[in-house]
């Protein structure tokens, strides 16, 4: 590798880099388990935890912070617990430790986030969750891990090797971020936190979020930009309850309502989808 040029040495990254996301594929069936599952444990009132170290916990970090933004959710319903990296990987006892903290319970939904399926705090971490009785969902990109052996359900991405020996924030970090985006998206989605395709739970914070808004609504209801704008105005800048505002005709106090009786699935408040 190195009397490659450096176009051709990207070529090879490039190239792996596909592999690892295409081996995602061969466990598209045990992370649609793990999409359904969580998200009956959210719908019952849980919360979903991740916990990693090293380059695997900046991913589960990075996948929690963006739920909120998308998806419109409170801030603490998707947690990220990470290590850092160094010693933190191999200590079990902060692993129980910040699972204790976290307050796991029943109710909630555990993914254990390790490219090599072995990290002692992950392990440590989702131990605790089993005595807690929550769902503990391994993600490894490795077969045959302790972490997957630990998990009711073990979605193990076989990357094979790195380009870079045992450097995981390549192929395995690429893997693990297709993963987690899919667990994440397919979750809020089947939770309705999306609408035909759209980021209708947007929180419109800024310029640029909230001309998103006003064309989703535009959109989804065919109404003018002037009064996309109001309802916008009224609603206080949630898309969904403006499109209930311009579909029904009503005020932004009972778009709400209804709203809040569907539990925040904007199909069903529209009366378009049974509630699950």
């Amino acid at each position: 590798m190195d009397g490659l040029t450096t176009r051709e040495l990207l070529e090879l990254m490039h190239v792996e880099d596909r592999n690892g996301i295409e081996s995602v594929h061969a466990a598209l069936e045990q992370i649609a388990k793990a999409v359904d599952q969580v998200a009956e444990r959210l719908r019952s009132g849980g919360r979903l935890h991740y916990f990693g170290a090293g380059t695997s916990g900046r991913l589960a970090v990075l996948d929690a912070a963006e739920c909120p933004a998308t998806f419109g959710v409170a801030a603490d319903l998707v947690q990220a617990h990470a290590a850092g990296d160094g010693e933190a990987e191999d200590d079990f006892g902060l692993g129980v430790r910040d699972a204790k903290h976290a307050g796991l319970s029943s109710l909630d939904a555990v993914i254990g986030v390790s490219a090599s399926g072995r990290t002692a705090y992950v392990l440590a971490a989702v131990g605790e969750a089993r005595e807690a009785g929550a769902l503990v969902v391994g993600l490894s990109c490795a077969p045959g891990t302790p972490l997957g052996a630990a998990a009711a359900i073990a979605i193990e991405v076989d990357v094979g090797s790195e380009v870079i020996a045992g450097s995981t924030r390549l192929k395995a970090g690429t893997a693990q971020k297709v993963a987690l985006n899919m667990i994440s998206t397919g979750v809020f989605m089947r939770l309705g936190h999306t609408y035909r395709g759209r980021m209708v739970g947007v929180v419109t914070s800024n310029d640029k979020l909230r001309r998103r808004a006003g064309r989703m609504v535009r959109e989804l209801t065919g109404c003018s930009s002037e009064m996309v704008e109001t309802a916008l105005r009224d609603a206080g800048g949630s898309a969904k309850v403006a499109i209930l505002m311009l579909r029904f005709g009503i005020d932004a106090d009972d778009a709400r309502n209804r709203l809040s009786g569907a539990s925040g699935d904007l199909a069903v408040a529209l009366g378009e989808r049974a509630r699950r």
